[in-house]
């Protein structure tokens, strides 16, 4: 009989170790996610509890990595709020038709389907002028697919026709049923492991930063340091974009609101 169950002070553990290493708040409602998340990799570990779960990746710094991945994806798909991309194609692009090259940071990226959907906003309206566009996840499990860039053909759905055909390839033989984006437009796009949560790399400068669906699982004082490091990386003018559900009233004081969801820095 299976008895592997999530006790309240295992729930602890790991909410404490999820924080410490992501910045994510967890309240007692995400314990049956933590508690199903993480059955599969414990079981395939051969182990018989939670508990015996968490020491070992208290131990092993590779499957510790694992947890993380698996309690941090986030769901996503292409042209997930559609306004922030006809935002980016009919303010922000053509006011920054100056900047060569135009950089994109893509937070919190997931799977890849937020960056390449940029890439084809940015091709569409760009063609090949410079532009290029930098993506980030603390899971390196979902970079590792976003750097593949192959999705089943169901989620082309969301995207605009014209863009689909001009942009994307449909697989055959044993690829078929999947598409991916061109090549030419993916090259375009740095995939790399960044935690929002500690001291950034040097990564340059955007124009624009998008960074939705990921604050909701901080507390205040957390995205208050994130969003802070973030800025270090934000040109002056420029944007930063968050989800529809978020918000930055009372985390910084360094943007202005455009709109609800959108934000620019100041010029000088």
């Amino acid at each position: 009989m299976d008895t592997l169950a999530l006790s309240d002070n295992e729930f602890k553990k790991f909410r404490g170790m999820i924080y410490e290493a992501a910045g994510i708040s967890m309240s007692d409602a995400k314990k049956p996610l933590v508690s199903g998340r993480l059955a599969k990799r414990i079981r395939q570990r051969g182990l018989t509890s939670y508990s015996a779960y968490f020491d070992t990746l208290m131990n092993d710094r590779h499957e510790f990595q694992t947890a993380v991945d698996l309690l941090t994806t986030n769901e996503t798909y292409f042209f997930r709020e559609p306004k922030h991309f006809e935002f980016l194609r009919t303010v922000i692009l053509p006011a920054c038709r100056d900047r060569s090259p135009l950089r994109i940071w893509s937070g919190a990226c997931s799977t890849g389907e937020e960056p390449y959907t940029l890439a084809l906003v940015l091709a569409d309206v760009l063609g090949m002028r410079p532009w290029e566009i930098f993506a980030s996840d603390i899971s390196t499990r979902v970079l590792e697919k976003a750097r593949q860039g192959q999705y089943p053909l169901e989620d082309a759905e969301g995207i605009p026709k014209p863009l689909l055909h001009k942009h994307c390839f449909k697989g055959i033989g044993q690829n078929a049923g999947t598409f991916i984006v061109d090549p030419a437009l993916a090259a375009r796009i740095t995939f790399q492991q960044i935690n929002l949560n500690t001291r950034l790399p040097d990564v340059g400068e955007f124009d624009v930063i998008f960074l939705r669906n990921v604050m909701i699982y901080f507390d205040n004082d957390t995205k208050r340091q994130v969003v802070q490091r973030l800025l270090h990386h934000l040109r002056p003018g420029g944007y930063f974009l968050v989800s529809h559900s978020e918000s930055l009233n009372g985390i910084t004081e360094a943007l202005k609101m455009v709109k609800p969801s959108i934000y620019q820095k100041p010029h000088g």
